[in-house]
């Protein structure tokens, strides 16, 4: 009876966590992890890999933070993130609207009011959860505002 009941659950399980994109744990081996892909690595001056663009697990992409780094406000910098976010997340197969979690990291608070206006909009009409924070500092390379995101494919 408990063994039934477990397998019904893990069933269950298995087709919502499919339904929403998990495919990552529906498909999931025991003894094996789906294959990592790379794309966009970044160098350092030795040729090092720095970080990854963006990478792939599954059926989820990670897109690392993107800035903006030219003279401008606000808003001409979140909307140059945003189209860089995207041009990513299409290089990976996946797009605007399949994004799940988005983090904005703000060089100033202040900002933020302005920032949510570029912002709308940009993720169809179900967005994403957001995280948004001023960085202590600022945020590197002179950017107004940085963005990364997680999505599925």
């Amino acid at each position: 009876m408990k063994e039934q009941r477990r397998s019904i659950l893990k069933k269950i399980f298995t087709s919502a966590a499919g339904v929403v994109g998990l495919g990552v744990v529906a498909n999931a081996k025991s003894d094996a992890a789906p294959e990592k892909e790379v794309f966009n690595v970044v160098k350092d001056d030795q040729d090092v890999p720095l970080f990854s663009g963006s990478t792939k697990f599954g059926n989820l992409v990670f897109v690392a933070g993107k800035g903006a780094h030219f003279d401008g406000d606000i808003t001409a910098h979140t909307l140059h993130v945003l189209d860089e976010l995207e041009k990513e997340l299409v290089k990976a197969g996946s797009s605007m609207k399949k994004v799940l979690k988005v983090s904005v990291f703000l060089h100033d608070l202040n900002d933020y009011k302005a920032m949510n206006e570029a912002y709308k909009g940009k993720f169809g009409d179900k967005p994403p959860v957001r995280t948004t924070v001023a960085v202590y500092g600022g945020v590197p390379g002179d950017s107004l505002v940085e963005m990364d995101c997680i999505a599925y494919i």
